[in-house]
């Protein structure tokens, strides 16, 4: 049986931006509501360790850290539904009496004076079968968050875009040695990027070539090499022994039913006022991966989500609701 839930924030979303705006809406008194979308806890719940979020000593497991802010929510007052926001008709603009009206794909209705958006985006993969085995075990897709695993030891980086080359700078100050493997005979990175990879006597770069499979071994297994395909001739096969690979080759933010309502760049990134988590429409905040290309973080996401929650609880106090 549908329910219509009454809020004033709906926060679509459950990582670290979500969480966070949850956190500060419920103890501003806003009666918040979380649909946790298809990935409860975001991209954090296939990172294996966390060393660079504030406040712990050592390092935490990523569903662990997550399960933390969810509870923490919770606990303040946020209510969560276990739904996915399939249509989001934002353009209309409020009702009468000041609700946007947003569908869940149970059928449940949701009205809310303000909507968070914090739906992240996600990685591509190479789509691999051996990729999605080794997920935290040897393969990555972000150097900020895993770089540091891999000191003095020689790691992959796939891609020929500005994301793969800077990867592959920044894993320099960890690793022995960087292997950048591409498909192509030329990089699309900015030309300042790629004289800067060029220069870095750390890094190798591997021309014309595709992985047919990412190699482990040992108990429990790890990633151990790739194996590469020359793509001017795939029968031609090469093995790559490596302790660490990094897929660099873009992500895809999960916009769903709200790219076509607010202002997005031609990425499909939400747009938000510089310095804000503000939107084309009024009312409508964006926090996390969702408006967020350059950093990614969860300790930035979680800050966008602060940001998104004090900015929602202005515009209330300005149409003059009381929460």
């Amino acid at each position: 049986m549908t329910e219509t839930h009454h809020t004033d924030m709906l926060i679509v979303g459950a990582g670290p931006a979500g969480y966070t705006a949850a956190i500060y809406a419920a103890r501003a008194g806003m009666q918040p509501i979380l649909v946790t979308g298809m990935q409860p806890g975001g991209q954090l719940t296939i990172t294996d360790e966390i060393e660079n979020f504030p406040g712990f000593a050592k390092p935490v497991q990523g569903p662990w850290l997550m399960e933390q802010m969810r509870e923490q929510a919770e606990h303040v007052g946020t209510k969560l539904v276990y739904d996915l926001i399939t249509e989001a008709p934002l353009k209309q603009g409020p009702d009468a009496e000041g609700y946007f009206h947003l569908t869940g794909d149970s059928g449940d209705q949701f009205r809310a004076r303000t909507v968070v958006i914090a739906t992240g985006a996600q990685a591509k993969w190479l789509g691999l079968e051996s990729e999605k085995t080794y997920q935290g075990a040897g393969v990555s897709a972000c150097a900020t968050c895993d770089g540091f695993f891999y000191r003095g030891k020689e790691v992959a980086v796939i891609g020929g875009g500005n994301t793969a080359v800077e990867e592959a700078l920044y894993l320099t100050h960890h690793a022995s040695t960087v292997h950048l493997v591409h498909r192509r005979d030329s990089l699309r990175a900015e030309r300042i990027l790629q004289k800067r990879l060029h220069d870095n006597p750390k890094i190798r770069l591997h021309w014309n070539r595709e992985v047919r499979e990412i190699v482990g071994e040992g108990s429990p297994a790890v990633v151990t090499a790739l194996e590469l395909a020359d793509t001017q001739n795939p029968s031609e096969t090469e093995r790559l022994a490596v302790d660490g690979v990094f897929v660099a080759i873009g992500h895809s933010p999960s916009t769903g039913p709200f790219r076509n309502q607010l202002d997005c760049d031609a990425e499909g990134y939400i747009i938000t006022r510089p310095g804000t988590a503000t939107t084309s429409i009024p009312g409508i905040f964006a926090a996390g991966d969702i408006q967020d290309k350059i950093y990614r973080q969860a300790v930035t996401a979680a800050g966008t989500g602060c940001m998104a929650a004090l900015e929602a609880e202005r515009y209330l106090a300005e149409q003059k609701y009381t929460p």
